[in-house]
């Protein structure tokens, strides 16, 4: 133990087994009455630690010495490992990352909802690891995080930096030299546009100050070639804008669809904003076998776009449909499943919270011609009443793709109410999965369960759980059927 700031204790751990790994992908260390959360710890490493951050039962912990390494580690490829928020298991081979996520899908499903997962099939892995995303956004700023060893106090340092933030920390941006999760041209983009920004004088975002320029650049591309760009200004000249949007045109002739945005609130998000067309139209497409999907400026898809493809066909063989079924896909967004699954089916109905996106899905099944899907905007809690089930006929399969927090409680007893044939449930987070189960199980058997992994080198990963209604003599008894033998014990 050792004095910190303040005189507080700073307690330091020798010989820490990391055994085990977080949710949030730290590595888990245990001492005798003490849980240690461990930065960029592998389960399998042996380390001396040091906890910034003690609670009454656990601290989290940064690593001073690695004693022993563990068979998963490797080195990581990306400077910016570290002191970027991204891709926080590069540190760890590919192979060990898919492993850990599979324990963590089956932890949740077993501790959580007490479920039987011996039937779970094996993850299904990314065909690549790096350059596998489709939209990225950066951020404009004049406060650049500098990095040790920088003099703080020279006068000519560069300050203005196009990158990401850096975590826990709102107003500093990490300027990143190249980033491994886009394909080109996307780096060549980011480093010109900063670039010319920096060489012509146009200011940075100032996130506290609410000054500058420049706020945000997001780009988008497409399996198909396409290519989009968008910059964000905040208090820009019309001087400023022509300059830079001409450059950008002149020197990427390949951008299809090239956007501009003035953005002026004290938040970043642009749902609200009108977006201007300086090249092309107002969007790109993407393919999925021969359903075609427009994105626009503002649109959602799947950042993973030939994962996604997968994650929706298990969806589909889940529910195992014959063309006969009504269908509701609930948080359908742009209507991605919804149009990839409407010719297997009589008719799919979608909800979604955001509006735009409701609009989306209707055009993408306009331009696919495709005519039994139908799309509703609204609060998924207040949507789906019985009013709505009532109009629009009871569901024989049910396809929820809730975002991280899972659905909301009011949702989850609509759907023990509703009573569909089948329930397939997409889910970004197990953990709030396993708590939609543990009330759903009671009448519903969970017969197939498929993790996917979306977002290689991060602890995300995404799960597909099948539920079919059980028979109404099994609803009183449903919680006990799925247990695991550890419960029955209990």
């Amino acid at each position: 133990m050792r004095k910190g700031r303040g005189n507080t204790p700073n307690l330091r751990f020798e010989d820490v087994a990391v055994i085990d790994i977080a949710e949030e992908g730290k590595g888990v260390g245990k001492t005798q009455d003490f849980v240690l959360f461990i930065e960029k710890a592998v389960p399998g490493d042996v380390v001396d630690v040091e906890v910034y951050r003690k609670k009454k039962n656990f601290g989290e912990a940064k690593i001073i010495a690695l004693k022993q390494h563990s068979a998963h580690r490797t080195d990581p490829f990306c400077e910016h490992f570290g002191t970027c928020g991204g891709c926080k298991w590069q540190h760890m081979t590919y192979d060990a990352q898919l492993q850990f996520k599979q324990k963590a899908v089956t932890d949740a499903l077993t501790r959580l909802a007490k479920l039987d997962v011996s039937h779970t099939m094996p993850i299904v892995a990314s065909p690549a690891d790096r350059y596998y995303r489709n939209k990225l956004e950066y951020t404009f700023s004049n406060k650049r995080w500098l990095n040790d060893g920088e003099n703080r106090t020279d006068e000519a340092l560069e300050m203005n930096a196009l990158g990401f933030h850096i975590p826990g920390r709102f107003d500093k941006i990490l300027d990143i030299n190249h980033c491994y999760l886009q394909a080109d041209p996307s780096n060549d983009i980011r480093l010109k546009i900063r670039d010319y920004a920096r060489l012509y004088n146009i200011s940075f975002y100032d996130i506290k100050g609410h000054t500058g320029a420049l706020r945000n650049l997001i780009i988008r591309t497409s399996s198909t070639g396409e290519l989009m760009v968008i910059v964000v200004f905040a208090y820009a000249t019309e001087d400023e804008v022509n300059s830079l949007m001409g450059y950008v045109e002149k020197e990427f002739p390949q951008i299809t669809s090239l956007l501009y945005i003035l953005n002026q609130k004290k938040n970043d998000t642009i749902f609200d904003q009108d977006v201007i067309a300086w090249k092309g139209p107002e969007y790109i497409h993407e393919h999925m076998d021969e359903i075609q999907f427009r994105i626009g400026p503002k649109s959602f898809y799947q950042t993973n776009a030939i994962q996604a493809k997968r994650l929706y066909e298990i969806a589909r063989d889940f529910a195992g449909f014959t063309g006969t079924e009504l269908v509701y896909d609930l948080y359908t967004g742009a209507g991605t499943i919804a149009n990839f699954i409407a010719k297997h089916v009589k008719e799919v109905i979608g909800v979604e919270y955001v509006p735009q996106a409701i609009e989306d899905a209707k055009v993408n099944s306009t331009i696919n011609n495709i005519y039994n899907t139908k799309f509703y905007a609204g609060d998924m809690k207040d949507v789906l009443n019985a009013d709505f089930v009532l109009e629009h006929g009871k569901p024989d399969v049910i396809i929820t793709d809730p975002p991280r927090a899972g659905m909301h409680a009011d949702v989850v007893d609509r759907l023990m109410e509703i009573e569909a044939g089948k329930i397939v449930y997409v889910s970004c987070n197990a953990a709030t999965q396993a708590r939609d189960l543990i009330i759903l199980k009671s009448k519903y058997h969970v017969t197939q369960i498929q993790p996917v992994d979306m977002f290689p080198h991060t602890q995300h990963v995404e799960n597909v759980v099948l539920l079919e209604l059980r028979s109404e003599e099994d609803w009183d008894i449903g919680a006990g059927i799925e247990v695991s033998g550890s419960e029955e014990e209990e």
